[in-house]
């Protein structure tokens, strides 16, 4: 690391001490989304493989999750894999699968946190479903962040299983289509997500420049503040978080009103 490197590092450091401490613990979200883009476009700015890229992305989780944990964070959604991702090459899709398995073994070793699937189970390989049944057995006593990690997840797929769910709950009972209907209500559908009994993201957080959702979370982020960060998700730091959090508590939020 050459001279300008070193004194670019101390004055981001510095600067994001300065931010954290003008931190407002009490406006702080209590759960986060973050859609982790430009692993690809990171690797080649870097003349890396795509792999490499995913690698190093999947670096970043841990750190993240440690600096969600210096605030009262409670929930952290981490998009790691999509429904359309499956539609990438074999030759991406295979290692990204591995990478991902990782993560999700790397999370329930760790200790701090408790690991819950968002996702459609039933198009995961089987060594990811039973990575991610043993991740979230060996991790439901602990008292840390949870950390919702989606997984073959698309926002429209969770709604459509929501939906799905209810239905045949309700033919268990024995229910009418009538009494299905008047039965409805945006509570209950919620119920069926995929994260029942959590708060909806106060804060969603995308990376790379790009300005969309993606059809990330498309029920629960409703009344949620975004943040996006020009920086391609393995080259996110603390700072660039810090800001994020700095700009959530400044807002107003008006819930639709």
């Amino acid at each position: 690391m050459n001279l300008r490197d070193r004194l670019r590092g101390l004055l981001v450091g510095l600067y994001a001490r300065r931010v954290e401490g003008h931190l407002d613990h009490a406006q702080v979200p209590k759960h986060i989304g973050v859609i982790m883009d430009g692993n690809r476009r990171w690797a080649k700015a870097a003349g890396s493989t795509a792999a490499q890229g995913h690698q190093a992305g999947a670096a970043k989780i841990e750190e993240f999750l440690g600096w969600c944990s210096e605030t009262d964070v409670e929930v952290v959604t981490l998009w790691l894999l999509s429904t359309d991702n499956f539609d990438r090459p074999q030759e991406e899709l295979v290692p990204l699968l591995a990478i991902i398995e990782g993560v999700v073994r790397s999370l329930a070793t760790d200790g701090r946190w408790r690991v819950h699937h968002v996702g459609a189970a039933d198009i995961l390989p089987s060594g990811m479903r039973t990575a991610l049944k043993e991740a979230e057995e060996a991790t439901a006593d602990r008292d840390g962040i949870v950390v919702n990690v989606a997984i073959g997840y698309g926002g429209r797929q969770e709604i459509a299983d929501a939906v799905r769910s209810m239905l045949l709950d309700a033919a268990d009972r024995g229910s009418s289509l009538e009494q299905v209907a008047d039965d409805v209500t945006i509570d209950l559908i919620g119920k069926h997500l995929y994260t029942s009994a959590q708060p909806d993201p106060d804060l969603v957080i995308r990376t790379s420049g790009e300005q969309r959702l993606s059809g990330f979370m498309l029920w629960q982020t409703a009344h949620s503040e975004y943040y996006f960060c020009d920086v391609f998700w393995p080259a996110f730091r603390k700072v660039d978080f810090l800001r994020a959090m700095r700009d959530y508590a400044a807002r107003h939020r008006r819930f639709g009103g």
